[in-house]
């Protein structure tokens, strides 16, 4: 049985990748934890680490971290209801960590906001680069702006029927109501929705989204879209939205 990790906080005086973000480890195997706790401090991250779900929900609302590194397989509270949590009010990075190989488990915790994931035993080289691959991604700061008219959308805003995504304020409209995206969604949808002639296979999308250096599994791109799809009443058959194009990936639907 392991024993929970008191919550610390530790600032890393090195100046590295991670040098003004925040982590927040939250894995019940102490040794594992400070392992990974001590590669991110090294790379200039400040690291909050704890071992008990309920309480990495109310550190993740104190802390504001820009990534979480979150056990699939916690005692009490697990993994994926933390994640759930946390999503209604957070829009960090979430890398879940399992240490079983059944994809189900992966998909229900990808499909609750989770941005990736890694199996154990892993590297916490692979890991500190997969973090630091999805802190690459841009981030236009996002702007209040008031609901657009699809019929007079700005020339920044890009219309498919009822739907309007805004790349520069990172807003998506859905008949005239905002639609709540998390950051790797909005991403999938702006990259698709940026070139909607052309059809994406999943490397680019990825290459895109994630980063050229990713590796793993491509279909977690297929997690992704689904989810997008779920949120904007869009599905697979209709592809009214996010078409699926066999053989190749996934383009952007007319919205008709």
């Amino acid at each position: 049985m392991t024993t929970p990790i008191p919550s610390q906080t530790s600032t890393a005086a090195h100046v590295g990748f991670g040098a003004g973000l925040r982590a927040l480890v939250v894995e019940d195997e102490t040794q594992l934890a400070e392992l990974v706790a001590s590669y991110l401090e090294r790379d200039g991250f400040e690291v909050t680490v704890t071992g008990n779900g309920a309480e990495a929900v109310g550190l993740a609302r104190q802390v504001d971290p820009d990534v979480i590194l979150l056990d699939l397989g916690l005692p009490g509270l697990d993994g994926v209801e933390v994640c759930r949590q946390v999503r209604t009010f957070s829009d960090a990075y979430v890398v879940m960590v399992t240490a079983r190989t059944d994809e189900v488990d992966t998909l229900i915790g990808l499909s609750v906001g989770a941005d990736d994931y890694v199996t154990k035993p892993f590297s916490p080289r692979e890991v500190l680069a997969r973090i630091q691959a999805m802190l690459r991604r841009p981030r236009p700061l996002h702007e209040p702006s008031q609901r657009p008219d699809a019929a007079a959308a700005p020339r920044e805003h890009r219309v498919f029927g009822d739907l309007v995504v805004d790349p520069l304020g990172r807003d998506v409209w859905l008949s005239g109501e905002p639609v709540a995206l998390t950051r790797t969604e909005f991403e999938l949808l702006a990259t698709l929705s940026a070139q909607p002639r052309m059809a994406f296979s999943r490397r680019q999308l990825i290459d895109a989204v994630w980063d050229e250096a990713w590796v793993g599994d491509e279909h977690l791109v297929d997690v992704h879209i689904g989810h997008l799809r779920r949120k904007l009443g869009d599905d697979a058959i209709t592809g009214r939205y996010v078409r699926t194009i066999r053989g190749v990936g996934y383009r952007m639907g007319t919205g008709r």
